[in-house]
């Protein structure tokens, strides 16, 4: 592997911002790179549902052994703040300038999958057709992988980099998710002259999140009100409140019994006060879950096995690309690609760790 070539792509990558609805310019790159390394790469129409700039980048790369395809994917977006972002290398170790994120989340991923197939090529390692997605709007609600045009799809594999944590991990377990959004109609009045003239939204939704069991509900199921706000000054009985919550679980039962306990309360609480409320339930995404014989970590073992990695199967709390795929029958699972402390400004990654997941991708390829 050339190390130098891989963290000077990686520099490269980062330093172009591509926030959700906005990977148009990092998808050019993209698509150039693709291209000059043999992909026939096509642009689909996921990004006119989703509103982004671009589609999903799908690239084709035609093989010369006889095997099943399969597909890797990572994500082009990422989350703020990516402007301006500058690299720093300090003992091995790549990070921001702490003013913003790195975006190895999911760039590493990127980098990962472009020059393991790079080295598959240089060294000419048999190996069949491969499917590479760069998909849009995933930290945003997946949109990438749920629009993506899978006419275009033949694999029934997906080596998804993007996990969180170090090289040897793998998520072959996740929870489905189910976004909630509640506002409460009150009654304004003048908080210091009538308030009993009127109804405190604010009061009731605050009522409402009192009942209801949040945070950790048990080994399988969490729930977060993670948004509120609400009213218009102090000395006005607050009309309106809104919120937003979520609810995850590796079960599905699980999920929609809690929905239904949030939803209670919401509704219980304004009835009590005689406010309405508007309740609107949006089911983000399914869950998933691999078994132990399932082929696909059998080629994940055996490819870190040939880089004396340690395999290391997980349940994640998180949603990804992973678990869309899944649920239109393409078997899944999410590697971990050695960055840390994602989703903030002190997100890093090894430089090792980059050459590291770049040999894991060659080992899949040469192990399928």
């Amino acid at each position: 592997m050339d190390k130098d070539r891989i963290i000077s792509k990686f520099i490269e990558y980062v330093k172009i911002p591509s926030p959700s609805y906005k990977e148009g310019d990092f998808a050019k790159v993209l698509k150039k790179d693709m291209e000059e390394l043999g992909f026939e790469v096509i642009v689909d129409k996921a990004g006119e549902k989703a509103g982004s700039n671009t589609g999903n980048l799908i690239g084709f790369l035609k093989g010369n052994k006889d095997v099943e395809p399969i597909m890797f994917c990572a994500h082009m977006d990422t989350v703020t703040p990516c402007e301006n972002i500058e690299p720093i290398i300090e003992d091995g170790i790549i990070k921001s300038k702490g003013n913003t994120i790195l975006s190895a989340d999911d760039k590493a991923g990127i980098i990962g999958i472009l020059e393991g197939i790079r080295y598959v090529k240089e060294n000419n390692i048999p190996h069949g057709d491969i499917e590479v997605v760069f998909t849009i709007c995933e930290e945003v609600g997946l949109y990438g992988s749920k629009y993506l045009d899978y006419s275009k799809i033949k694999s029934k594999m997906a080596f998804v980099l993007d996990a969180s944590g170090e090289i040897g991990g793998v998520n072959v377990q996740g929870p489905a998710q189910t976004q909630i959004y509640g506002k409460f109609h009150g009654k304004a009045a003048h908080a210091g002259l009538s308030p009993e003239k009127g109804i405190n939204a604010i009061q009731v939704a605050s009522k409402a999140i009192s009942n209801m069991k949040l945070l950790r509900i048990d080994e399988e199921t969490t729930a977060n009100v993670g948004i509120i706000k609400g009213g218009s000054a102090t000395n006005i009985v607050a009309d309106y409140a809104e919120m937003e919550l979520e609810a995850r679980s590796l079960k599905e039962e699980k999920l929609e019994k809690q929905v239904n306990h949030m939803i209670e309360a919401m509704e219980k609480a304004a009835k009590e006060f005689g406010a309405k409320v508007d309740i609107d339930v949006k089911y983000a995404y399914p869950t998933f879950l691999l078994n132990e014989d399932e082929p696909i970590l059998d080629i994940i073992k055996k490819a870190m096995e040939k880089l004396n990695i340690v395999y290391k199967p997980s349940t994640t709390g998180g949603g990804s690309d992973t678990n869309i795929f899944n649920s239109k029958g393409i078997k899944a699972a999410t590697l971990g690609v050695g960055m840390f402390n994602a989703h903030s400004v002190n997100e890093y990654i090894a430089c090792n760790d980059l050459v590291r997941l770049s040999q894991l991708v060659a080992s899949i390829i040469e192990s399928h």
